[in-house]
């Protein structure tokens, strides 16, 4: 693979330049719903890589979700075309975690890591610096919608490079976005703010230092993994409130009290509580001294603890996706 071949009459020939392999952009990580299923889906994602070698996958486990596998991907539509030929050709239930760009990561012991997963970021102390990946995009509109298009590049931490009429009504604005701004929602918001009439195109530029922090999710003092995500500094709060508070009406109601937390940057920046289900154990108190109230509920309080330190929160598989929808305005 990558020979040239010509006649032998054409002595100036330019070789053509010879097979590379691609170089996924885009990693998200996939597990079965049914632990039954992983070894399903590791046969499925061998016969899929066979037409289509360009995506990329590693086993992994999540102290959430179990098995399951890292993938990586050329871009977010490349993602988007391979989950849905795993669920509609071979029929497969998966929970697919939020989707990150790989972080350039350097280490005070002079290593320079490449970081897709979340879980895997070194600790504060370890890190020199963080740098993430920035595209050259391109966005073809009308003229009327220039100022709401500029609005939101700006909103994604875009820098501004250019604009070019094509034509008295047309126009192209460039600008260098960061990758992980353009990963969930933002084809969407162009296509609303311009009334479905604006495209994007882009080109992956290069890697810039950013001030990127991890964003841990605890739920009862454990750190959920899956939900860890990796976001810049300015937006972390927003987004930890904002997970929280959908993570608070997402998990069911338990018989003890769950506590939801956001951490950054080492300390606690949100949280919420779910309240208990409580039983009406004092429903055959007809009357009587109230001491013995008391007692009832002071005995249910104290079992209520007890089940908290030794009991496991179920969390719906659509909170692990809440994190698309959340701190993206």
């Amino acid at each position: 693979m990558g020979d040239t071949i010509t006649t032998a009459k054409a002595l100036n020939l330019q070789l053509l330049p010879g097979y590379q392999e691609t170089k996924p952009v885009v990693f998200c990580g996939l597990y079965p719903v049914e632990a039954d299923d992983y070894n399903e889906l590791t046969i499925t994602l061998e016969k899929l890589s066979l037409n289509d070698s360009s995506f990329h996958y590693e086993p992994e486990t999540s102290n959430a979700l179990g098995f399951g596998f890292r993938l990586g991907f050329l871009g977010l539509l490349h993602m988007e075309i391979v989950q849905e030929r795993l669920e509609r050709e071979f029929g497969l239930r998966l929970v697919t975690t939020t989707p990150n760009v790989a972080f350039k990561v350097v280490t005070e012991g002079g290593e320079t890591l490449y970081i897709e997963n979340p879980a895997k970021l070194p600790t504060e102390e370890d890190i020199v610096s963080i740098a993430e990946p920035f595209i050259r995009a391109s966005l073809v509109t009308p003229t009327e919608f220039i100022g709401d298009l500029m609005k939101l590049c700006e909103n994604r931490r875009g820098d501004y490079i250019e604009m070019e009429y094509i034509d008295p009504e047309r126009v192209i604005l460039s600008y260098y976005l960061p990758l992980s701004e353009i990963m969930v929602d933002f084809y969407d918001q162009l296509k609303s703010l311009s009334r479905g009439y604006a495209s994007l195109d882009y080109d992956l530029a290069d890697y810039r230092p950013s001030e990127m922090v991890k964003l841990d999710i605890l739920v009862n003092g454990d750190e959920v993994d899956a939900l860890s995500t990796i976001v810049h500094k300015d937006k972390a709060y927003r987004m930890g409130t904002g997970l929280v508070s959908k993570l608070k009406k997402l998990i069911p109601r338990q018989m003890f009290e769950v506590v939801i937390q956001a951490k950054a940057q080492g300390r606690i920046i949100s949280r919420a509580n779910v309240k208990p289900l409580r039983k009406h154990v004092t429903a055959k108190c007809y009357g009587g001294d109230v001491t013995r109230k008391r007692k009832l509920l002071e005995r249910q309080k104290e079992g209520k603890k007890r089940m908290k330190m030794v009991g496991k929160v179920e969390i719906p598989q659509e909170a692990f996706m809440s994190v698309l929808t959340v701190g993206r305005d």
